[in-house]
């Protein structure tokens, strides 16, 4: 069964990690997804972690799925605007948006001497340039985009890739200021949305065993650790609910939507809910 055969949807940044897993499991529901990213060629991305685009669109196919990767970087608007205006041309309709990429890790791959920080004053002003740039206004200007494809649809939703650091003063002042920014940014699009029925909100996974996290398994307690595809079973248990609206400008995570939609992560488990307190 594929409950989202016939759907269009887009992942923006959707090499590796999250992303990943959140286009793979849509594909695997039956939606046509779009994906984007700026790596192409393994072992040249900006981060030095494995993953394409193309790989990612392979792996789709290899469920099943369909799907169509553009490579675009989110800091340049008209590269933003062409994939809008392709899916446009393709398919007249989107119905699943998912702002997913995010920018200002650099620090853990450009050399930068991040153990060593003690306060923002001690960091960059450039992170926090690139948290806004690269996520809060790709987010945003991504939707602006979107709006007007999903407005014209019976259904359609939003999903911003969020995390508890939004509620939280001790994840850094960069980090925790740009991810409430984009939750309030959900709360303020679902106000201007409700009226077309457009849903949209947060999502928080928890501790997600993507390529970064990898890389620093021995230092991690696993334990309660989720797949990239979890998140990705939540979002499409969001894109067919028939109640979505009820959940509009609302935070989300993903572990309690397992519990509420009863399904699990890809090996069978189902991770305890994180909250504030112990994210």
């Amino acid at each position: 069964m594929k409950p989202l055969l016939g759907k269009v949807a887009l992942v923006t940044g959707a090499s590796r990690g999250v992303g990943k897993g959140i286009a793979l499991s849509l594909g695997e529901a039956g939606a046509t997804v779009y994906i984007t990213g700026r790596t192409v060629d393994e072992g040249k991305s900006a981060s030095c972690l494995s993953g394409t685009i193309h790989q990612t669109a392979q792996e789709i196919q290899k469920l099943g799925g369909k799907c169509i990767a553009i490579q675009c970087d989110h800091r340049i608007d008209s590269e933003v605007e062409a994939v809008f205006k392709r899916i446009h041309a393709e398919n007249k309709k989107l119905n699943i948006l998912v702002n997913n990429v995010w920018g200002g890790y650099e620090h853990f791959t450009d050399g930068t001497e991040f153990w060593n920080e003690n306060g923002f004053w001690t960091q960059p002003t450039s992170r926090w340039d690139s948290m806004f740039h690269a996520g809060v206004r790709a987010h945003y200007i991504s939707s602006v985009h979107a709006a007007p494809l999903l407005i014209q649809q019976v259904d359609a939703l939003i999903v911003n890739i969020s995390f508890f650091a939004a509620q939280r003063s001790d994840k850094g002042v960069a980090y925790g200021v740009a991810k409430a920014a984009s939750d309030q940014m959900v709360a303020c699009m679902a106000q201007e949305l409700r009226e077309h029925n457009v849903a949209v909100v947060s999502l928080y996974p928890g501790l997600v065993r993507t390529e970064s996290v990898m890389q620093a398994a021995e230092h991690l307690d696993l334990s309660n650790s989720e797949s990239p595809q979890f998140a990705g079973r939540a979002v499409v248990k969001l894109a067919t609910d028939s109640d979505i609206m009820d959940e509009t400008g609302r935070v989300l995570i993903v572990a309690e939507l397992a519990e509420k939609y009863d399904f699990t992560d890809i090996d069978g488990k189902r991770p305890r809910p994180l909250t504030v307190a112990d994210a």
